[in-house]
């Protein structure tokens, strides 16, 4: 169930796995649960504005909702969180923005996040990591830090293959196991635990590394770094390296080169326009994050690394309040907030939209409407050096004005109007 009949044009993908935007595009929508339906608020009219003003009017959004979370609920029945028609909605519009979604921690229902990715083959999610002038940073060199986070999202252990400890299931499958391990002269795995199951595939890794390089190719970064627990998970993590540095070998030898080749060949000088291809271990790369950021452009790394790493990455530069991201496939993208839904401050008009606006920042650059994108990121850095942003960040800015969701939006569409010709 959609709400209201879009008289826009469905968003065409090309064989490449990029999209073909017309000048009306209809791009879908769901609010999100909790404090999602204020960000959005105060977030929709940011890109209308945007648009507007980049363009002359001779483009525009059109808007089609769609239903997650608590409002599906309310509409579908009490155990319909996801229905089937807001999945055939996202893939059917191509592109769609979306604001968070609550999931319990132990028991209900599974995460809708990872739902949605894995129904839609999202295989790619991709969180940019740079720091706006004036957002208060826990680090001295907040602008040291410019990444982009490619994590795997449809495998790994959020592939929800699991066993609660003393199920049967989790019985049967301890049971395999231990009798390999018996077989091999190692220690039996308790029989009261719980038991999931971490895959990882040379086909998914493939093609997220493919669009990683793919990225650094197309916006000029000089290295793309591997990441990876390989020396202790030899046969997923291990083999995610491993089939990262193939790929780049076969797929994109004259436009990479590897870290060793880097040295032995060429002193540690790359050649012009090639991409150095590069690996590190997972708990290493946090403190390369905070010591040396200025070595890393793009990274490529499997779905729980990712996940950790890119919310550590967004501390560094003022936190999960401004921190973007989407998850892209190759006929379909999803941009959304990367924070909870903050439930307590639900429909009080009081938490940062940046995280969703900044989101549909990236939205905007994958449509190809650039201008439009640079409008907003122009404005909301105004915005934050004029010292008007919500309570997260004033409350760690001296001299700042807190306002409210709303009033942060306002200011930014203020800006974008003023900077417009």
């Amino acid at each position: 169930m959609a709400r209201g009949k879009a008289s826009g044009q469905i968003v065409e993908w090309d064989a490449n796995g990029r999209p073909k935007v017309p000048d009306n595009p209809i791009i879908a929508f769901i609010e999100g649960d909790g404090t999602g339906p204020d960000i959005w608020a105060a977030a929709r009219p940011v890109f209308d504005e945007a648009v507007r003003y980049a363009y002359g009017g001779k483009r525009r959004i059109v808007w089609q909702e769609l239903f997650a979370g608590e409002k599906a609920r309310q509409i579908y029945g009490p155990e319909t969180p996801l229905p089937k028609e807001t999945i055939e909605g996202i893939a059917r519009y191509g592109i769609a923005i979306k604001g968070p979604l609550t999931t319990p921690v132990s028991g209900g229902f599974r995460s809708l996040n990872v739902t949605l990715r894995q129904s839609l083959d999202l295989y790619a999610c991709v969180r940019p990591v740079r720091y706006l002038p004036g957002v208060p940073a826990p680090v001295l060199h907040p602008e040291r830090l410019n990444v982009v986070i490619f994590r795997e999202n449809t495998e790994d252990v959020y592939a929800g293959v699991e066993w609660e400890a003393g199920s049967e299931g989790a019985r049967e499958v301890l049971g395999l196991i231990n009798k390999r391990l018996q077989e091999a002269g190692r220690s039996p795995l308790r029989a009261d635990s719980a038991v999931g199951i971490k895959p990882m595939s040379e086909y998914n890794s493939l093609r997220l590394v493919r669009r990683a390089i793919r990225y650094a190719m197309e916006n000029g970064h000089d290295s793309v770094t591997l990441v990876h627990k390989g020396n202790i998970m030899k046969y997923t993590e291990g083999a995610f390296r491993d089939w990262g540095y193939k790929l780049a070998m076969k797929e994109f030898a004259a436009q990479t080169i590897t870290e060793k080749e880097l040295y032995d060949r060429f002193n540690g000088q790359a050649p012009q326009g090639r991409i150095v291809i590069k690996d590190r271990i997972a708990d290493a790369m946090f403190q390369q994050l905070l010591l040396r950021p200025e070595e890393y452009g793009v990274i490529a790394t499997s779905n729980l690394n990712g996940d950790y790493l890119s919310d550590a990455a967004a501390a560094q530069v003022g936190g999960l309040g401004m921190a973007p991201g989407g998850n892209i496939g190759d006929r379909c993208a999803l941009f959304e907030a990367t924070h909870g839904s903050a439930p307590k401050y639900a429909g009080m008009d009081r938490v940062n939209p940046g995280s969703l606006i900044l989101s549909g920042v990236e939205m905007l650059r994958f449509m190809g409407w650039t201008e439009a994108a640079d409008l907003v990121v122009s404005a909301i850095i105004r915005t934050i050096n004029e010292g008007l942003v919500t309570y997260d960040l004033a409350r760690q800015m001296q001299g700042a004005r807190e306002v409210k969701c709303s009033q942060f939006g306002e200011a930014i569409c203020r800006h974008i109007e003023e900077a417009s010709p």
